[in-house]
């Protein structure tokens, strides 16, 4: 199958055109997800199974490297890869119509509850450094176009907690930004369409939540991946969100950059659901509601959300 023209994912520090001098190998996974919807945890989990060890011998950032940010020079990150001998999983945040399409490459996607992301973006948000990111950009990649995109990208968060959300739900410039509700549910839908195809893996947060070592084995079938009886209670262990949490120096995104984040621990915040409960009220979901069908099919929006979202003469599901 294929996907036609390519469309460009550019952002001030992410540009899906860095994919285009990337070379697949067959047995390449491509872990393609919306931020902040368990990246990180499938990039651990790929890790596992095909190393079959809790221990690795890098940092998880430079292991499974996350080709379209503009951190690192292009050339770098591709030589990395080219070094690697082991079966080769890579990180981006592009949807799948901004990707090459190979049929010798696994694509991996989760979903979210996009009301947990966009709470757990918030948490994020606070805690990386933006000097450094910026800095760190300008080293890799000089400072070309930077301004015309940073004139172009939406504000930084402010007001209450709800009005963030809000922002993140209906946003002044949409499309813009790492995430919003509208570039998360397109994300998504691009996997959607095609996942009967028997290379898309498409999984939730909330069942790997649920029944971790399930939703591992169920990866680990879907990659091709054998994996003793006896080794699996310790790789299941290791995925665990407390365990991982303890290990965020290691574990957290571009982690291996100074002073990116305040506090690596904090980047795994809670890794629970229902967080935005806290700050929407049931009579705002109508609204939300009202939102996500214009920007999803009613299938995906249903398959996202548990329990359904209020629809018109039926207020509230639960």
């Amino acid at each position: 199958m294929g996907f036609g023209e390519r469309f460009r994912y550019q952002i001030s520090f992410t540009d899906s055109a860095r994919w285009d001098g990337f070379v697949f190998r067959p047995g390449d996974i491509v872990i393609s997800t919306p931020a902040k919807c368990g990246t990180t945890w499938l990039q651990m989990i790929c890790a596992l199974e095909i190393f079959k060890s809790a221990t690795f011998d890098r940092p998880l950032d430079q292991i499974s490297p996350w080709l379209d940010v503009l951190l690192r020079p292009l050339t770098g990150v591709l030589a990395d890869l080219e070094a690697q001998a082991h079966r080769r999983f890579i990180k981006t945040h592009a949807p799948l119509d901004g990707l090459p399409f190979d049929d010798r490459v696994t694509y991996l996607c989760v979903s979210r509850d996009p009301r947990d992301v966009a709470v757990s973006l918030d948490s994020h948000a606070s805690n990386t450094d933006r000097a450094v990111s910026l800095a760190l950009r300008e080293d890799a990649v000089g400072a070309a176009v930077l301004d015309e995109l940073l004139a172009a990208a939406p504000s930084l968060p402010s007001g209450t907690a709800r009005e963030r959300f809000w922002s993140w739900v209906n946003p002044a410039a949409p499309g813009k930004a790492v995430s919003d509700l509208e570039i998360m549910l397109h994300h998504l839908d691009t996997f959607w369409q095609v996942r009967d195809q028997p290379n898309i893996v498409l999984l939730r947060y909330e069942d790997l939540l649920d029944d971790l070592e399930g939703q591992m084995r169920y990866i680990a079938a879907r990659l091709g991946i054998a994996i003793t009886e006896t080794a699996w209670p310790d790789l299941v262990q290791a995925a665990t969100f407390a365990v991982m949490k303890g290990r965020a120096g290691e574990l957290a995104p571009e982690a291996s950059h100074d002073g990116f984040y305040h506090d690596h621990s904090q980047f795994f915040h809670s890794g629970s659901t229902g967080q935005w409960r806290q700050i929407l009220s049931e009579d705002e979901l109508p609204r939300y509601a009202a939102r996500v069908a214009e920007c999803a099919p009613a299938d995906l929006a249903a398959w996202i959300h548990r329990p359904a979202l209020p629809t018109a003469g039926n207020p509230v599901q639960e």
